[in-house]
């Protein structure tokens, strides 16, 4: 299939599945792009995709990005995954440098006083890495969840890696996957109890207080809203 042929099918798809359950929308995907993976961070959205992808297509890739600065709950999450479903070999994709060599060479906490340049390093750049070897990708994100998101289609064309983007809960709400958590037994991150309703890294996280807006825990007091994968 040609660039050409993909955007026409993306365009006509977009509209048809826009109605579609996510069931239906994993399912055309893995059908019609059998080279295809999933980013999996862990969070709420993303164990709902794996136990997903465990029902409809079990051999799927699945990968996440060790920034190699997630909260312990976070990689505990993952064991206990990898216990559940025992055939998914959790790819992990690092970056380039350590966190030793990210200071010698950029200081100590980057996030603090470069935030954006700390992403690119420890999660654009690897993401852009290993998404090169694919030619198509799932992802978890909602359209309420940020006003960037707000116009995610259940399928597009990701011009910024450069292959097509599937989004099977874009239309989801927060009680629709806490639904499908309580409903399927979900393994999840205990973080969420906490009020810890979105979860990155450790250092640019924080919980979120009553009336905040749910991602106001990440890079809290910054402009920043998105650390780059999804814009």
């Amino acid at each position: 299939m040609n660039l050409f042929e993909k955007e026409a099918l993306i365009a006509q798809k977009a509209v048809e599945l826009e109605n579609a359950t996510p069931e239906e929308v994993i399912a055309f995907a893995v059908e019609t792009f059998p080279n295809i993976t999933f980013a999996c961070s862990f969070g709420a959205e993303d164990v709902v995709l794996v136990d997903m992808l465990q029902k409809i297509s079990p051999k799927t890739d699945i990968f996440y990005l060790d920034t190699d600065f997630h909260f312990k709950e976070t990689y505990e999450t993952r064991d206990r995954m990898a216990e559940r479903y025992p055939g998914i070999p959790f790819v992990e994709v690092k970056p380039e440098i350590t966190p030793e060599e990210q200071a010698a060479q950029f200081g100590e906490e980057l996030w603090k006083t470069d935030a954006n340049a700390c992403c690119n390093i420890r999660k654009v750049k690897p993401l852009t890495n290993i998404l090169s070897k694919y030619e198509a990708w799932i992802t978890g994100i909602r359209r309420d969840q940020a006003p960037t998101r707000a116009n995610s289609k259940k399928i597009e064309y990701d011009t910024k890696f450069g292959l097509v983007k599937f989004n099977p809960i874009a239309h989801w709400t927060t009680e629709d996957v806490w639904n499908y958590i309580r409903e399927n037994d979900v393994i999840y991150n205990p973080l969420h109890d906490q009020n810890y309703p979105s979860i990155g890294c450790e250092h640019c996280t924080r919980q979120v207080m009553p009336g905040e807006d749910p991602r106001a825990g990440r890079w809290s007091g910054q402009e920043k809203t998105e650390c780059g994968l999804h814009k």
